[in-house]
């Protein structure tokens, strides 16, 4: 069958640079660092004491007092995103369609804060059971993608991935196949994340995963620098509206980008290691650009999953490098996580957006804190510490998260 052709025609991001997409943009291309002391919690005892909080967010200027009640952080987040990108696009939600638009949204933990609060409250009680009604429907990770269906009335395919940090990247690919098929004319993507709590932090404090960096925050998300010591957690939301192509020419949107290819793969390695070699990782860059029916030499710009930890970076490049050979050299790459911190499961999604704003400004985001090359890891255009010229005809994406998920997503320039 004819492939449908699939095109990006909105926008939205609420992250700890800016909670807007024109902040989140100004804060990339600033070299802006959204780490800081954790203001969420008493982290005074904790081995990490500093995160990428989302900052000056109040829900009640999204929703009214009883919705902010009933949801989750992670799903106020990814309403907020939702509402932008749908603003954004210029969609005439009355003359949608409602079974050909559809919700897939990405979150790797879900409702954390609304699940640590019930349980903190229940032990620190007499046994007595007492929850909130609306515990389970906070905390279930296929909420949001429920609460956004509901708020624009979208009534075709609606479902959560979960993939941990790979999980928005996965959604994006999803929403990408199904208008492919010809299943659905429009899908808001993406995903949400709120995981800066007394679990969230201590958790990945005992994987051993964070950064400790206490003494400079700023700095501590360092992405292929000799002293990296691990990622800073981040919080937020990224939401695109997909769109088949047809479909968007006929209302005049204006496209910002188009899709055009998707891969996926699995380690089969290690609970939280990435396979040293990179193998999963080469396997799904290599599967998107197949799919996208182009050649490695036409990717300009890779917005890496570098997430600054010992491992998982290293493994990345040798990907890389495995993949496009001496063409390496030529490539910009760049790692948003050293400004925004890691966003776990909307980190595809908030990725993919700065991909696309690369593409739409001719400009590669740098990867920022970078003081020492690491000899074991191959020098290559890192765009460390100030953004660079370039016209991009094609940027990639990667996302991996635990488990050995490994996601790729390829957008190309609409004036290519």
């Amino acid at each position: 069958m004819q492939l449908k052709r699939v095109v990006i025609t909105g926008l939205g991001a609420l992250t700890p640079i800016g909670n807007t997409v024109p902040e989140f943009w100004n804060g990339l291309m600033n070299g802006v660092s959204g780490a800081d002391f954790i203001t969420r919690f008493d982290a005074s005892k904790f081995k990490t004491r500093f995160a990428c909080e989302v900052k000056n967010f109040d829900p009640s200027a999204w929703m009214d007092r009883k919705e902010v009640r009933k949801y989750d952080p992670f799903a106020q987040y990814a309403l907020v995103a939702a509402t932008e990108a749908i603003e954004h696009s210029g969609l005439n939600l009355e003359k949608t369609d409602p079974y050909r638009a559809g919700v897939i949204w990405g979150s790797g933990i879900g409702g954390l804060v609304s699940f640590t609060e019930e349980v903190k409250g229940f032990s620190l009680g007499d046994g007595t059971p007492r929850f909130s009604p609306f515990f389970i429907p906070r905390m279930i990770s296929d909420i949001a993608a429920g609460h956004i269906a509901i708020r624009f009335g979208f009534k075709g395919p609606n479902f959560g991935t979960v993939s941990a940090c790979a999980s928005s990247t996965h959604a994006i690919i999803d929403a990408y196949n199904n208008i492919r098929l010809g299943k659905a004319d429009i899908f808001i993507s993406g995903g949400s994340e709120a995981s800066i709590n007394e679990a969230g932090v201590g958790g990945f404090n005992s994987l051993q995963a964070l950064s400790t960096r206490n003494d400079d925050p700023k700095t501590a998300s360092r992405p292929f620098d000799k002293d990296r010591d691990g990622f800073v957690i981040g919080e937020g939301a990224g939401a695109l509206v997909l769109e088949e192509y047809e479909h968007a020419v006929s209302r005049g949107a204006r496209i910002y980008a188009e899709i055009v290819g998707g891969g996926m793969t699995a380690d089969a390695y290690h609970m939280t290691a990435p396979q040293p070699e990179g193998e999963g990782a080469f396997m799904s860059m290599k599967a998107a650009i197949e799919d996208a029916g182009i050649k490695p030499e036409e990717i300009d710009y890779i917005n890496v999953h570098g997430t600054s930890t010992p491992l998982g970076d290293g493994s990345e490049v040798k990907a890389i490098i495995r993949l496009f050979g001496e063409y390496a050299k030529q490539l910009n790459i760049s790692s948003t996580k050293s400004m925004t911190g890691h966003l776990l499961g909307a980190t595809g999604a908030i990725e993919s957006i700065a991909s696309i704003l690369a593409i739409q400004n001719s400009l590669v985001p740098p990867t920022i804190n970078h003081f020492t090359d690491d000899p074991e890891i191959p020098s290559l255009n890192y765009t460390f510490n100030k953004a660079q010229k370039r016209n991009i005809r094609y940027a990639l994406s990667n996302t991996f998260g635990f488990g050995g998920h490994n996601s790729t997503l390829i957008f190309k320039n609409p004036d290519a």
